[in-house]
């Protein structure tokens, strides 16, 4: 049975592949890059981070839901699964304890890079809005994995002031709703959970405060989700055949609000997914809504949308895509499955990214 899934996922990836060219790509937007923030779960808050601190002279703030410091696989699948995340089988193997992400040397190899121009400066840093959430039933990203996250942004200069720790008492490795996914403590998919908590609301409200977010005027968001060609946004050279060695599906999503369309000033959120959640992920079980493939799960409900058109945010959506062997799960890379410089300003999935939000900042008035 499992054979015949995959076979059929393989079918569908081809034809989707081949109408790939058909979609659009991103607008060019009235969007100050200088107002662009990021925020992601799991291996989409690892990536976050990396954002972050690679272009740190554009991003205002980063929100982290069960993730770690910067750089802090070390480009090591063992470390990035014992003593950064507890994703290694048997678990009994896993070594994270409170100092497992060896802060210091993380901070050492940050400057390093900066100096070698690899990344902006870390001075930069010291003035970005860090909101990171931990869940206390996380066994996947355990709660000093974040923690550390704290630590490195302190130790580079970042102010008490400009961090926001939120932990969860009832969450597990999920990204906290107010009521949409499984049960607040599991830890399964989709990874949404159900926590009475809306976790997006409070990453943007974090990031571009200190005034409060308008409420949403609608249930259902009034924008419009549009669906683009990500691959022209790889690096010119390193596209491949289904991402095979970019780990970058060939399209990906956008909200935009009617307002930020008409050509109102607005500002940019990426928001990454995290492992098993990519819209061409094949789970094992059927996503709520149903389907083959995970699809639009994390884009529609992980909460950011809604708060996105009364507060003039356009919100990014970039697609990971699952590799046999090297990463099978979709996830974003934090340990170097792309290769050595996946977390700087040469790694393939940043330097995308990187493409999508000038493309999308295009159009601001000058």
């Amino acid at each position: 049975m499992k054979a015949i899934l995959c076979f059929c996922a393989l079918i569908a990836r081809i034809s989707f592949a081949s109408a790939a060219s058909n979609y659009p790509q991103l607008p060019a937007l009235n969007i100050d890059i200088t107002q662009t923030s990021v925020s992601g779960i799991s291996s989409g808050g690892f990536m976050a981070v990396q954002l972050a601190v690679a272009y740190s002279s554009i991003i205002k703030g980063v929100g982290v839901v069960a993730a770690g410091p910067y750089y802090c696989s070390q480009s090591d699948i063992r470390i990035a699964t014992t003593r950064c995340s507890c994703t290694i089988a048997p678990a009994s193997s896993c070594d994270v304890t409170p100092a497992s992400a060896s802060v210091p040397a993380l901070v050492t190899f940050t400057k390093t890079s900066a100096t070698s121009h690899l990344i902006e400066d870390v001075a930069n840093l010291r003035r970005q809005r860090v909101i990171t959430f931990s869940g206390a039933k996380d066994a996947t990203v355990p709660r000093p994995v974040v923690t550390q996250l704290i630590g490195y942004y302190a130790a580079l200069g970042t102010p008490a002031q400009n961090v926001s720790k939120i932990e969860l008492p009832n969450a597990g490795h999920t990204m906290p709703t107010v009521d949409y996914g499984v049960p607040c403590s599991a830890t399964e998919s989709p990874f949404i959970g159900k926590c009475g908590y809306d976790a997006a609301r409070v990453i943007l409200s974090w990031i571009y405060g200190p005034n409060p977010l308008q409420p949403p005027s609608a249930t259902t968001p009034k924008g419009r989700f549009i669906r683009f060609d990500q691959s022209r946004y790889v690096p010119e050279g390193k596209s491949s055949f289904f991402g095979s060695s970019t780990g970058m599906d060939t399209s990906g999503w956008l909200y935009v609000p009617a307002s930020c369309s008409a050509g109102t000033p607005c500002r940019l959120h990426v928001a990454l997914h995290g492992c098993e959640q990519g819209q061409d992920y094949l789970p094992l079980q059927s996503p709520p809504g149903g389907g083959l493939f995970y699809g639009t799960t994390f884009v529609r409900n992980a909460g950011y949308a809604k708060w996105a058109d009364n507060n003039r945010i356009v919100v990014l959506y970039p697609q990971a895509v699952s590799i046999p062997l090297s990463n099978p799960n979709g996830c974003w890379d934090w340990w170097g499955y792309t290769d050595r410089h996946f977390a700087d300003q040469q790694g393939i999935q940043m330097r995308a990214i990187r493409n999508m939000i000038d493309r999308l900042t295009s159009g601001a008035a000058h």
